[in-house]
């Protein structure tokens, strides 16, 4: 058994947990993370792919109330709202997608184009958040999820179809997006983590069905251990960013993407 590489396994599961749902871009701390780990041929792409499920079990987890209460009232108009709002959400990203993946994956997975992302999008973080605290703009009418209009859905949705370019962060498009677009910060966190749930798991099935040969059973270990540490930490990112944005704005994370895209340059400079 290589420790050094359950280490690695480890670590990047830690990584994937951490950021897939912070504004920080969880593919491009991977792609970033994964190049110094000398861990980015084949087999660290197809782990990338496992640990990610791990994150989106955390979120099913978390939510697990709300999902089986959607479930078990499809019948009533509230839950039927629900599930076409996320189902128009997901179209542009999964439009996009099976368009771009090939293109996105053979010529922009670098550590020097996700750190261009990173600075772009923190100052773009900034500007949101400059306009909301000097109330420029509407006033948020959309408090509660279940008050999100198909309109609002589907716009959020291409926002969050920017992030098929690694280094954006689908869950920074997709709050910012929301914040834009009329639902109130909480609002646009929750919606945030429903709308991963369909993206993320149409992404993994995808990905799992083009690199299914790269599978092997001598890998289960690395597997294992990235996945649990992927949805451990996951589940702790979850509740602390809920908890964050009841107070706080996101402009940490901004100035944080803005000073990482900068070390990276610096670094491969």
């Amino acid at each position: 058994m290589d420790l050094l590489l359950l280490l690695k396994a480890f670590l990047l599961g830690i990584v994937e947990g951490a950021t897939e749902f912070l504004p920080i871009s969880s593919t491009g701390h991977l792609i970033i993370i994964g190049d110094l780990l000398d861990f980015n041929d084949d087999k660290g792409k197809v782990f990338e792919i496992v640990i990610q499920l791990g994150a989106i079990l955390a979120v099913c987890w978390e939510y697990r109330t709300r999902l089986t209460s959607v479930a078990t009232t499809l019948h009533t108009g509230t839950s039927q709202r629900f599930v076409l709002n996320l189902f128009i959400a997901f179209l542009p990203a999964a439009i996009l997608g099976l368009t771009l993946h090939g293109f996105i994956k053979e010529h922009l997975f670098s550590s020097i184009t996700v750190a261009g992302a990173l600075i772009v999008g923190g100052f773009v973080i900034l500007l949101v958040e400059n306009i909301y605290s000097h109330d420029k703009a509407p006033v948020a009418k959309t408090s509660n999820l279940n008050e999100i209009t198909p309109w609002q859905a589907l716009k959020v949705g291409c926002a969050q179809s920017l992030a098929i370019m690694p280094g954006v962060s689908r869950s920074g498009a997709t709050i910012l997006g929301g914040m834009i677009f009329g639902l109130n910060r909480k609002t646009a966190t929750e919606f945030s983590f429903f709308l991963a749930i369909p993206v993320m798991f149409a992404a993994t099935v995808y990905d799992v069905y083009k690199n299914f040969e790269l599978f092997v059973v001598e890998d289960l270990a690395m597997f294992v251990i990235g996945f649990v540490t992927a949805f451990l930490a996951a589940l702790v990112a979850i509740k602390t960013l809920i908890r964050y944005v009841a107070n706080h704005d996101f402009k940490g994370f901004a100035y944080y993407r803005i000073v990482l895209g900068i070390i990276v340059l610096a670094y491969y400079w």
